[in-house]
């Protein structure tokens, strides 16, 4: 147990490490690059996408890569924009031992840049998924009908 943990305490780091080299995270801001590349986690109810309901796409802050589109985004009252699925092939799922319990961290499938973490389980919507996403991580197109 403990060599998974040194692993993928170095993994994490120099994951980390990489994506700062990346062009895709050249123009965040140091707030944006906070959650983005070191993988941290925006207050809850303070995100502006959060009580966001107009048609259109997701799309990642770094690369402009498609994620959600807005009829897959529910109200969860967790706090932060919660989908029920993602675009096919958009989001990586990586276990995350952080804070002492197993989650599932999502990331770009593009750039890597951290999105939030995937919960399952909790009947929130037929999909049984919940995205759980930061607000700071995504910029969004509208629809236009």
């Amino acid at each position: 147990m403990i060599r998974i943990f040194i692993l993928l305490f170095f993994f994490q780091s120099s994951f980390s490490q990489d994506l700062q080299s990346k062009d895709y995270f050249k123009n965040l801001t140091s707030k944006e690059r906070k959650i983005i590349v070191d993988k941290g986690t925006e207050r809850p109810y303070t995100g502006k996408y959060n009580n966001h309901y107009k048609k259109g796409t997701y799309i990642c802050k770094a690369c402009s890569n498609p994620l959600f589109k807005s009829n897959t985004k529910f109200d969860s009252k967790c706090g932060w924009p919660s989908f029920d699925k993602e675009i096919e092939g958009s989001v990586i799922k990586i276990p995350d031992y952080s804070l002492g319990m197993k989650r599932t961290e999502i990331i770009c499938s593009k750039c890597k840049g951290h999105l939030g973490h995937i919960f399952y389980g909790e009947r929130f919507t037929k999909e049984n998924t919940r995205h759980c996403v930061n607000s700071i991580s995504l910029n969004f197109i509208e629809d236009s009908d």
